[in-house]
């Protein structure tokens, strides 16, 4: 289920997302008995997959990957690179696999569908997570789906839960970036098309823009130092859903219902 992408990809391109997914969901993948992940459209090579088994793994030793392709001779390529662990599947959006995952990363998926159909993919995608556990305090599977450019300098993305939306995490190479409005072309396709005045997310990129604007002193110190500022600053008036630890990594993650789309 879903349209064959264009398949193109390079090595290290998700580093910035999958190491995200290892610091905020890593605890998740350590407890469960079965903690599988599913690496959604992973495209003409399996280069992705390899990595995030490899970066899965340094913090939950027993997770495991299934590369999920819907074009069958991307998934016969891929199959000579099967390990303990690393498998490949033919599929799509159905997610071709028994149990119910832990994580569904979709990177570079949805860019070419039209924005109306997105939510119904997510609905689709996050019925098949995980479920959460009260009792335990789990709180289920996770569905990141977003885009970054051809060599993962600038990547945007959505993080889900079973129950919807969580958050947005914008993550950059700092040394490449101008002002954080330049993360705009790689907003994913529920965002991209809301980038103008009177929606949320134009308002936090103008916002953010002005934090960076201002905190130009502390660029003496390194890029690092002037993001860290300027996120800082966000805070005063966005609901930032991360720390320093994060920021230091080119990353801000602000609360979904603060840039979600009007109407």
């Amino acid at each position: 289920m879903g349209t064959v992408t264009r398949g193109t990809t390079n090595p290290n391109r998700l580093r910035r997302m999958d190491r995200w997914i290892a610091a905020t969901h890593g605890t998740e993948l350590r407890r469960a008995a079965d903690p599988v992940a599913v690496d959604l459209g992973y495209g003409a090579a399996p280069w992705t997959a390899v990595e995030l088994l490899h970066r899965l793994r340094t913090v939950a030793p027993r997770a495991h990957v299934v590369g999920v392709e819907i074009e069958p001779a991307r998934v016969a390529a891929a199959l000579p690179y099967e390990r303990a662990g690393l498998v490949f599947r033919h599929g799509g959006f159905e997610i071709p696999i028994p149990q119910r995952p832990l994580l569904i990363r979709a990177a570079n998926v949805l860019r070419q569908y039209a924005e109306g159909e997105v939510e119904a993919v997510w609905h689709r995608l996050c019925g098949r997570l995980a479920p959460a556990d009260p009792a335990t305090g789990a709180r289920g599977g996770l569905l990141v789906e977003g885009t970054c450019d051809e060599i993962g300098r600038r990547h945007v993305w959505v993080a889900l839960g079973p129950e919807g939306p969580r958050t947005v995490t914008f993550a950059t190479r700092l040394g490449s970036l101008d002002r954080p409005s330049d993360l705009a072309e790689r907003l994913p396709k529920a965002l991209i098309h809301r980038n103008v005045p009177g929606e949320p997310v134009h308002a936090f990129l103008r916002d953010f823009d002005r934090a960076w604007a201002a905190a130009a002193p502390y660029a003496s110190y390194g890029a690092r130092q002037r993001w860290i500022r300027a996120v800082r600053d966000l805070t005063a008036d966005w609901p930032v859903a991360d720390g320093p630890v994060r920021w230091r990594q080119g990353e801000v993650t602000v609360r979904w219902e603060a840039l979600a789309p009007r109407g």
